[in-house]
């Protein structure tokens, strides 16, 4: 029955009406633990999102995918539960739990229902706090991770992906795996896992979001029995990440009939003045949808592959300006030429206001479905938190989208879009590119 409730409710979210404006409350426990809280009483569950800033990047020299494995392990046992207790445990609670990593953060989240709260989170507490990173359970969930490992190393895109990280970031921890390599992770012990806990897990660079049943009282309660049991602080955080990538083209010879084409150069900085015309640019030249500039000219006009796209890359220590496309082999080269044309198009004549309107309605109107789950928004609560916004970010994001005029847009345009320092790594066989490098 407590199964139900919990498939209930969570259908029952997914069916409320988006709310037009999200009420945000900063709460500190009595042991000094910040999150943000938006309330939803009207169903009895709660959806906590938890982040570590830091991530993967705080792997040890030598020790790469330790980070990585060490978060799969979470929900592998703690104390007198193997890894099958834990999960029967959390079934038995109609609890989920999720645990992931990457380079600059790693996460906890959780959902569980009002009236299991207390032993959803005694039990998660013991999966943080005191895990047992057991050697047949490091084995097992190592073996998933190398398997993983093996499929990318055949995957052109993963092969694509890589190339490009390591020619971008170089020897910073951007420029790698953050599951690390075949050689790295298997020789991962159990002593770099208990190490790889210390380092990240810790209370100085903690971010939390939680939405639900449940008062500010009782969310401070529910902090400190959670989290206060961590150390106070780990190892140091990574520095800068310094843009390495030259212009030019990078060709990696693979047996496929398509090559995997990524493209891109050096970005800009989340806390820019100028991410929002960037951002709002970058939708009409490359944003995920079918009337971007670069799908009309690569897909429409020419059929040169089935999709294309660019993104701004913002991490904690970098960015970039990048994008991917696949295409038959026969012609990459016209698709390397089309991408660099669009570039230099966009960056000497700019948009038009036509284009301009046409994006500022698409990322207005879609904002809000971010907001249509209690975990979702949970998750945005503390992506806020991370990138330094303010508590009335979801009221003004908007506005500030809004407020980009067509000066703004060109003027930015002409800034960040530089076809001179474009670089493209090319996974395949292609035909009609000449390597650089």
């Amino acid at each position: 029955m407590i199964r139900f409730v919990f498939t209930l409710a969570l259908a029952t979210l997914a069916a409320l009406p988006l709310r037009a404006e999200v009420d945000i409350q900063k709460v500190t426990s009595p042991g000094g633990i910040t999150a943000w809280l938006v309330e939803e009483r009207s169903i009895p569950f709660t959806a906590l999102e938890i982040r570590f800033k830091g991530g993967a990047s705080l792997d040890r020299a030598g020790k790469r995918g330790s980070v990585n494995l060490m978060m799969g392990l979470l929900e592998e046992g703690t104390g007198d539960l193997d890894a099958q207790g834990f999960a029967a445990a959390r079934e038995s609670l109609a609890a989920s739990y999720g645990f992931d990593a990457w380079n600059d953060a790693v996460s906890v989240s959780a959902q569980f229902l009002t009236e299991n709260r207390d032993d959803a989170v005694a039990l998660l507490r013991r999966a943080l706090v005191e895990p047992s990173f057991d050697q047949v359970a490091l084995d097992r969930v190592r073996e998933q991770v190398l398997s993983s490992l093996r499929s990318d190393a055949t995957d052109p895109g993963s092969i694509a992906s890589e190339t490009a990280s390591r020619l971008a970031w170089g020897d910073h921890p951007y420029g790698s795996d953050a599951s690390g390599t075949i050689e790295s992770v298997n020789a991962l012990t159990r002593e770099d896992i208990v190490q790889a806990h210390d380092d990240v897990l810790v209370r100085d660079r903690l971010f939390v979001g939680a939405v639900g049943d449940i008062t500010p009282e009782a969310l401070g309660k529910l902090l400190d029995d959670l989290l206060g049991g961590l150390p106070q602080s780990g190892a140091p955080l990574a520095g800068p990440a310094a843009y390495l990538g030259e212009p030019g083209v990078t060709v990696v010879p693979f047996d496929t009939p398509q090559s995997v084409i990524v493209f891109g150069h050096e970005g800009i900085a989340r806390d820019d003045p100028d991410f929002f015309p960037a951002f709002v640019v970058n939708q009409i030249f490359g944003g995920g949808n079918f009337s971007s500039r670069l799908m009309t000219e690569v897909r429409e006009k020419r059929g040169l592959t089935y999709g294309i796209g660019s993104y701004l890359a913002t991490y904690d220590n970098g960015h970039a300006l990048l994008g991917q496309a696949s295409t038959a082999n026969e012609r990459a080269g016209e698709t390397v030429q089309v991408v660099r044309d669009e570039w230099a198009r966009l960056a000497k004549e700019g948009v038009t206001q036509e284009e301009l309107d046409a994006a500022k309605t698409y990322l207005t109107g879609a904002y809000p479905l971010r907001f249509d789950g209690n975990g979702r928004i949970a998750a945005q609560l503390v992506g806020m938190q991370m990138e330094g916004l303010g508590l009335d970010y979801i009221v003004t994001r908007n506005d500030m989208v809004n407020a980009v005029t067509l000066e703004d847009a060109n003027r930015v345009a002409k800034r960040l879009y530089r076809p001179e320092d474009l670089h493209f790594v090319i996974v395949g066989r292609p035909e009609g590119v000449t390597a650089t490098r």
